[in-house]
């Protein structure tokens, strides 16, 4: 029995970063969009468990992906020694901010789940996830959402119809380096959700406090958000490298996109309030 099911991006439509605990985690309130547009993992049962890549990515250690990760964590947490041959579609850039290697883990978890037959909720999938990422709640979630605390204390939220125009330069962001950035804004005031949400509140004053110091680290984040900038307001979604921008119908997008330069690439997606992941429960 194959099981094929998306891992879709998430776009940060703002990110501020309000503090840092002791444990060295950053407090940051960020608005997380799902789209419609993600990988692709494919499920076999197998003796064992194996994962290959498409394209492969021989330079990058298995041990270290978090589809790898997710597998073995559900393993240990339910001390299942079912197998599976997991095939990773990857459509996503890396090091882009959309959230991509978290929502392989989520959709891993998911995935598994309901391969192996083990009925565990999605708030034990959470607690499986959350030491993986800060951002594998949201895709266990299964909506938009407002987030606070680590990026796990989640409120859903219904958000308005919208086509985005997702940009990539060329270049891969490290999030460990950004964050860990002396110059990084740690002091952002905290915003509501009302006050964000409501007509003429904060949201287009509303910024990604990380933008500043991957400009200054990566200038293709930067050159790339000028030219985005001249077709429509333009912002970077998590710690980079995409940028986004939103448009009123899929055309629009589509008539800015076939205008990017070389060596740029990017997406047109929808903006969605419920994941595809769980499209067809």
């Amino acid at each position: 029995m194959r099981l094929s099911l998306p891992a879709p991006a998430k776009l940060n439509l703002f990110l501020h970063i309000t503090g840092r605990r002791a444990d060295g985690y950053h407090e940051l309130q960020t608005l997380f969009q799902l789209l419609d547009y993600g990988d692709v993992l494919e499920f076999d049962p197998a003796a064992e468990l194996s994962l290959t890549l498409s394209p492969a990515t021989p330079d990058i250690p298995l041990a270290v992906n978090l589809v790898w990760q997710a597998a073995h964590a559900l393993q240990q947490y339910t001390g299942c020694t079912l197998g599976a041959q997991i095939l990773l579609r990857k459509r996503l850039p890396l090091g882009a901010g959309l959230g991509g290697g978290s929502s392989d883990a989520a959709t891993t978890l998911v995935g598994l789940n309901r391969l192996w037959q083990l009925g565990l909720s999605r708030a034990e999938l959470i607690d499986i996830g959350l030491p993986l990422g800060a951002d594998v709640p949201l895709f266990l979630h299964g909506t938009s959402a407002w987030a606070e605390g680590i990026g796990e204390r989640l409120t859903s939220v219904e958000l308005p119809p919208a086509w985005y125009l997702v940009l990539a330069p060329d270049c891969q962001v490290s999030t460990a380096a950004v964050f860990g950035h002396r110059q990084l804004t740690r002091n952002a005031s905290p915003i509501t959700i009302r006050a964000f949400l409501e007509p003429g509140g904060l949201g287009q004053s509303a910024n990604n406090s990380c933008q500043g110091v991957v400009e200054a680290l990566y200038p293709q984040v930067k050159a790339a958000r000028q030219w985005l900038d001249q077709h429509a307001p333009a912002r970077m979604t998590g710690t980079g490298a995409c940028l986004f921008a939103r448009f009123d119908t899929e055309d629009q997008a589509q008539a800015v996109r076939a205008q990017i330069p070389d060596p740029w690439d990017g997406f047109i997606a929808r903006g969605v309030n419920q994941s595809p992941l769980y499209q067809h429960e």
